[in-house]
């Protein structure tokens, strides 16, 4: 069974580390396109690298052993940024087509939680 959980484990959490680190790369990488989306749905543009340092600190933090405190705040972090991804696009007006993808974000976040916390119980 605990193998069964240490694999769920890794794969949801190399999709979330992947998924996350995309974003934080994508964050640095300022185009017109990426400005006028977050100008749409209200974040200054100007804050996109510090959210993407601290994605990367996240993902710094599942990826090393132990630091068991740290792992709850990259999750907290994570689903934070998430949630709040999730509620500007609606606040924005945007159609469920446009914000649903990030539900897979969150989903993954869920996943390797729960089975972080099954592996360490």
């Amino acid at each position: 069974m605990m193998k069964k959980v240490n694999i769920a484990y890794w794969i949801f959490t190399i999709l979330l580390v992947l998924m996350m680190g995309f974003s934080a790369v994508m964050s640095f990488k300022r185009t017109p396109e990426s400005d006028q989306m977050m100008a749409h749905i209200g974040i200054a543009p100007a804050l996109m690298p510090f959210l993407a340092v601290l994605k990367l600190l996240g993902i710094a933090a599942l990826l090393t052993p132990g630091l068991k405190r740290l792992k709850e705040w990259a999750y907290a972090g994570f689903t934070f940024d998430v949630l709040g991804a999730i509620y500007l696009f609606i606040a924005a007006g945007d159609p469920v087509k446009a914000w649903a993808p990030i539900i897979v974000a969150l989903m993954l976040i869920f996943g390797s939680y729960i089975c972080w916390r099954k592996k360490t119980a």
